[in-house]
């Protein structure tokens, strides 16, 4: 299969599972082993794509947000939400920063994790699904002691498998906020979290970035960002009409068919 081919292919995976709670990661992972593809330069496109991801979130609440920004000097619930998602963005930070050669080795060394991960997530979503919304209903008026527990929900991320959307939204759920809230304040995490490892990771890939690797970064990334658009229109109605279980199902498939794969390599 041609490289623009297999880009294209990975553009895709991650655009359509970045902002729902499969993991984009480990499904990123698995379809690279899935088309035999080998060696640090598919690893750091993997990295660099996500960038496309994170543009369509931005570009798509843009006018919320420049709304917030203008806000800021006169409304107190403007600064109160931006505080809000920078408290749950914090303890990603740390950790990220602290544990980050860690977490690439597993990431990268640990599909059969990855596999058990996605499927001990997707019992989890579905087990979440009959929990009813008991406090938050808005995504940007959430209390801040809860957005910082969303937060610490969104270092189990750093565990290969586990999603940072899934990690977030359930988190969110767990804390007593509306399903379609949970996944909106998801978003809004996304953005700061995404932005600081995209730029982490870039910086410490640096040294494998070639030019002859540019084009299909660039091809990735523009898969990346039209497929991210779709997702984010039609995520929120989803969970709002679906729920979490749909999703679960899937990362038990996704998990078990990887284990099979694993097991006949």
């Amino acid at each position: 299969m041609p490289d623009w081919l297999n880009a294209i292919i990975l553009g895709l995976v991650e655009g359509l599972t970045e902002f729902i709670p499969v993991s984009s990661t480990g499904h990123l992972l698995l379809t690279k082993m899935a088309l035999g593809l080998e060696g640090p330069g598919w690893d750091t496109l993997i990295v660099l794509i996500q960038l496309g991801a994170i543009l369509a979130v931005v570009a798509l609440y843009f006018s919320r947000l420049w709304s917030v920004a203008l806000r800021l000097p006169i409304d107190p619930a403007a600064r109160r939400f931006i505080v809000s998602v920078l408290i749950a963005f914090l303890p990603a930070v740390v950790l990220g920063v602290l544990l980050h050669d860690v977490i690439k080795e597993l990431l990268f060394e640990s599909p059969r994790l990855i596999c058990w991960s996605l499927i001990v997530g997707g019992v989890a979503l579905i087990g979440l699904d009959r929990l009813k919304a008991r406090r938050h209903d808005d995504a940007m008026a959430l209390p801040l002691r809860t957005s910082l527990a969303i937060g610490l929900f969104q270092c189990l991320s750093m565990i290969p498998g586990v999603s940072r959307s899934g990690a977030t939204i359930a988190g969110a759920v767990l804390l007593g906020v509306e399903k379609r809230a949970a996944a909106e304040f998801s978003f809004f995490l996304a953005m700061p979290t995404m932005a600081g490892a995209f730029a982490y990771d870039l910086y410490k890939s640096r040294d494998q970035i070639s030019l002859d690797q540019a084009g299909l970064i660039g091809i990735g990334f523009v898969v990346a960002f039209a497929s991210g658009l779709i997702v984010v229109r039609t995520m929120l109605d989803f969970v709002a009409k679906r729920g979490l279980s749909p999703f679960g199902w899937w990362r038990i498939a996704v998990g078990v068919g990887g284990l099979v794969l694993l097991a006949r390599g």
